[in-house]
């Protein structure tokens, strides 16, 4: 996310989503339902870890956004930002394909009083080899909310975010 401001790069959070883990789980290998994020926005870091979800990968995934945000859940950025997921997104996957799709990513990022509103949909990542480890292929979000500092859309090049689904 390159020539945003601080703010306005926090809201490609989760809309580069659900963000990247750390350690590898197999595709192969027995899930606990949960996943973790870590998306770099300039100097800045933003994570989460041990989001419940639905089921595990290869069936269909929802990331509920009650056990990322605070109080229930730990997301947590860097220089003064702060983000808030809108909605738990929805993952299907491909597993032919190496590829897994959130059908929408709503995110809401705030640097001091400024607050942006940005909403993706369809948006497609890639399996790291076997494992379930995933980055964001490149993705534009358009603003649904926020004032004149926000920009009218928010661009996240490839491998800004992952997530991992363990």
């Amino acid at each position: 996310m390159k020539n945003l401001p601080k703010w306005a790069a926090i809201t490609a959070l989760v809309l580069t989503a659900a963000v990247g883990g750390t350690t590898a789980a197999s595709a192969g290998t027995a899930s606990h339902q949960k996943a973790d994020g870590k998306i770099v926005v300039g100097d800045d870091t933003c994570t989460w870890t041990n989001a419940a979800t639905s089921a595990n990968p290869p069936g269909t995934v929802t990331i509920d956004r009650t056990t990322i945000n605070k109080p229930g859940g730990n997301l947590s950025c860097s220089g003064g930002l702060s983000a808030t997921l809108n909605n738990s997104p929805v993952f299907t996957f491909d597993d032919a394909a190496g590829t897994a799709t959130a059908d929408v990513i709503d995110i809401t990022g705030r640097q001091g009083f400024v607050s942006c509103r940005y909403k993706a949909t369809n948006i497609t990542w890639d399996r790291d080899g076997t494992t379930r480890n995933y980055v964001n292929r490149p993705f534009t979000a358009p603003r649904i909310s926020g004032g004149s500092l926000c920009p009218g859309t928010v661009n996240a090049d490839a491998g800004d975010a992952s997530v991992l689904f363990h």
